[in-house]
C-alpha cells in the first residue's frame, strides 16, 4: 500500500493563504462535519466520495487535502480512493481537526459557515437596514405600504413562511422586483429562515440601486415564530416566470455600474474554453437561473447553481479555493453580475459569460465514476431470502429515513462502517438504497473479502410498490449513530424554539471567532 502524505495543521494553514488553488475536503459525514470543521473545509462525505469529486474537484492535478476527525483512517481511505481515480497531489491532514484545535486553530459547527460568516460581515459593514417582527406587525396593522419576498427557494417557501410574503430567490429579486413593486415609496421586506439571505437579499436591492426603502426581516421566519406569531405553510405565491422586459435597459445599466464598483468583468465563450483548457488552473460554470429556465436547457457541462443559494452555500458547488468561478445567466446580464458582485466580497475570482446561456462554448465533459455492477434482485426474492434467513440486508440509505421506513429486517448502516458492520453477516448481503451510493458501499464489502453482494431492484420504493410491508423504528439507529444527520440544523424546523434560539445565537456569534488572517479573505467595503 502506497505511504499516505500528511500535511501539518500550520503547513494547512500556511497553503490555504499562500493564493495558490487549493481544495480542502472533509470526507466525514454531514452529522460529523457539522459538528466541528475547519472555517474553509469542503464537506464531501465518504459515502458519496466518487459521485461528488469530479464537480467539486474537476482538475485531477489540484491540490488536495483531506481531512477527518483524526483517528478513523476515513481520509486515508478517501485518499487512496480518489488517487484510484487519478487525482496526483493528495495529502491527509495530520491529526485531522482534533490535530488542528491541538495547534490552536479555530473549529466551526454548522454547515455552510463562511457563507453565513459572510452574511454577518455584509450587515455589519453595509449597516443593512432591518426589521423586527413585532415592528412589522405594527406596520401591517397601521396599513403601511410595504411588499415581503422570501428569498429562498420555492420549496423552502412552501415548507413555512411569513404570512403574505412572494417567494423571489435574492438573485432575482433585482430582476424581477422592480416590475413587481411599481412605486418607489413602497417598503421592500426580504426574509428567509434565519438571517443570512434576509441580509444578503436586501443589500442585493440596495447595492443594485432601488429608489424604495429596503429592510431585511432580523431573524427570518425563526424570529416570526419565536415572537409567537403564526407562519404560513404551503403558500404558492411567486415571483412572476416572464420579467418586465421593458425595464431591462435600466437594469442593465444598473448591473454594468455594479460590475464597475466591484472591479468585474465580462468574458467571452473563447477565453472561457481556453481557460477549461488549462492544466494548471480551475475553472467552473455555474448556471445561477432559476430551475425552471435551468430545465428548458443550458449550456452543457454547466451546474445549476441558483444566484442565491451559490452565495449561500458557495461550498456546495465550489470546492477549489483560489478557481475562476464564471457565471450564467439568460443573457440579460443582470443576474449574473448581481451574483459576481457577492462572489468577489467572498474572496472568489468571478466572471460573467457574455451573452449568457445563449453563448457557444464547448465543454469537456467528466467521465462518470466507474462503480462496481452488482447483481440485481427484486422484491419478491429479497422478501422470499429474508423469510428463509438466507441472507443480510443493509439499508445504506439516509439514516432518518430508515427511521420512518425500512425494509422488515434490515440495519441500516453507512460506507464508513458497513465492512465492519457486515464482518458475519450471512451471504448474500444485500443492500437497499440509492443505487449509486450502494454502489459504492459494496465496493467497501467486496474490498473485505465478500463476494456475494446484491441490490434491492428500485429500492425502498419498489418494496413498497410490490405491496410489501415496511417497518419503522423511531429510536432506531440510535442518535450516536446517525453520522449523516446534523440535529443542530434540523431541528430548528421542526418547531423546536430553543433549537432555533441556539442556532440564532451560533449565527450571530460567527464573527468573534474568526481570525485576522482568515477575516482577510473577504473583501468587504470600509465601514
Amino acid at each position: 500500500m502506497n505511504t499516505v502524505r500528511t500535511i501539518t495543521p500550520d503547513q494547512l494553514q500556511a497553503s490555504l493563504h499562500d493564493g495558490r488553488e487549493i481544495a480542502l475536503l472533509d470526507v466525514r459525514e454531514d452529522g460529523e462535519f457539522g459538528e466541528d470543521h475547519l472555517l474553509f473545509a469542503t464537506p464531501l462525505p465518504y459515502s458519496r466520495l466518487e459521485l461528488g469529486i469530479g464537480a467539486l474537484v474537476p482538475r485531477l492535478t489540484a491540490r488536495i487535502v483531506i481531512c477527518d476527525e483524526g483517528s478513523s483512517g476515513v481520509a486515508a481511505r478517501a485518499c487512496s480512493r480518489l488517487g484510484a481515480l487519478g487525482y496526483s497531489d493528495l495529502a491527509v491532514l495530520e491529526g485531522g481537526t482534533a490535530g488542528w484545535k491541538a495547534a490552536g486553530h479555530p473549529l466551526f459547527k454548522g454547515v455552510n459557515v463562511p457563507s453565513k460568516l459572510f452574511g454577518e460581515m455584509v450587515e455589519h459593514a453595509y449597516d443593512t437596514p432591518r426589521v423586527t417582527a413585532k415592528e412589522l406587525v405594527r406596520m401591517r396593522e397601521a396599513g403601511e405600504d410595504f411588499v415581503l419576498f422570501d428569498g429562498r427557494p420555492l420549496h423552502e417557501h412552501h415548507k413555512m413562511t411569513i404570512p403574505g410574503s412572494t417567494c423571489c430567490p435574492n438573485a432575482e429579486l433585482p430582476y424581477r422586483v422592480p416590475g413587481m413593486v411599481k412605486n418607489p415609496k413602497t417598503k421592500i421586506i426580504v426574509n428567509c429562515a434565519g438571517r443570512t439571505r434576509s441580509i444578503l437579499g436586501a443589500q442585493t436591492l440596495i447595492n443594485f440601486g432601488v429608489p424604495n426603502p429596503v429592510y431585511a426581516l432580523e431573524n427570518g421566519t425563526q424570529g416570526w415564530f419565536l415572537a409567537d406569531l403564526p407562519l404560513e405553510h404551503g403558500s404558492k405565491q411567486r415571483y412572476p416566470e416572464l420579467p418586465d422586459t421593458s425595464l431591462l435597459p435600466a437594469q442593465q445599466q444598473a448591473a454594468s455600474q455594479l460590475m464597475k464598483r466591484f472591479g468585474l468583468r465580462m468574458v467571452c465563450a473563447a477565453e472561457v474554453e481556453s481557460w477549461l483548457a488549462e492544466a494548471s488552473r480551475t475553472t467552473y460554470l455555474c448556471d445561477v437561473r432559476t430551475p425552471e429556465e435551468f430545465a428548458r436547457g443550458s449550456i452543457a457541462g454547466a451546474q445549476h447553481a441558483p444566484g442565491g443559494q451559490l452565495i449561500q452555500a458557495t461550498d456546495q458547488w465550489v470546492g477549489v479555493r483560489n478557481s475562476r468561478i464564471v457565471l450564467i445567466d439568460g443573457g440579460e446580464a443582470v443576474r449574473a453580475p448581481v451574483v459576481a458582485s457577492w462572489l468577489a466580497q467572498l474572496g472568489c475570482e468571478a466572471y460573467v459569460l457574455e451573452g449568457g446561456v445563449h453563448a457557444k462554448l464547448k465543454v469537456p465533459q467528466p467521465p462518470a465514476p466507474a462503480l462496481p455492477a452488482l447483481q440485481s434482485v427484486e422484491p419478491a426474492a429479497l422478501r422470499s431470502l429474508i423469510d428463509a434467513r438466507a441472507c443480510t440486508v443493509f439499508d445504506v440509505g439516509a439514516s432518518m429515513s430508515y427511521r420512518k421506513a425500512h425494509v422488515p429486517g434490515s440495519r441500516w448502516s453507512i460506507r464508513t462502517r458497513i465492512a465492519t458492520d457486515a464482518k458475519v453477516a450471512k451471504q448474500p448481503v444485500v443492500l437497499v438504497g440509492d443505487a449509486d451510493v450502494a454502489q459504492l458501499a459494496a465496493s467497501e464489502l467486496l474490498d473485505a473479502g465478500i463476494r456475494d453482494v446484491r441490490l434491492l431492484r428500485g429500492g425502498l420504493a419498489a418494496w413498497t410498490a410490490a405491496g410489501l410491508a415496511t417497518e419503522a423504528t423511531p429510536d432506531s439507529p440510535p442518535d450516536r449513530d446517525c453520522i449523516d444527520f446534523l440535529f443542530f440544523v434540523h431541528d430548528r424546523h421542526a418547531g423546536n424554539r430553543e433549537a432555533m434560539k441556539q442556532y440564532l445565537a451560533w449565527e450571530t456569534g460567527l464573527m468573534a471567532q474568526l481570525g485576522a488572517q482568515d477575516k482577510s479573505v473577504f473583501r468587504m467595503p470600509a465601514h
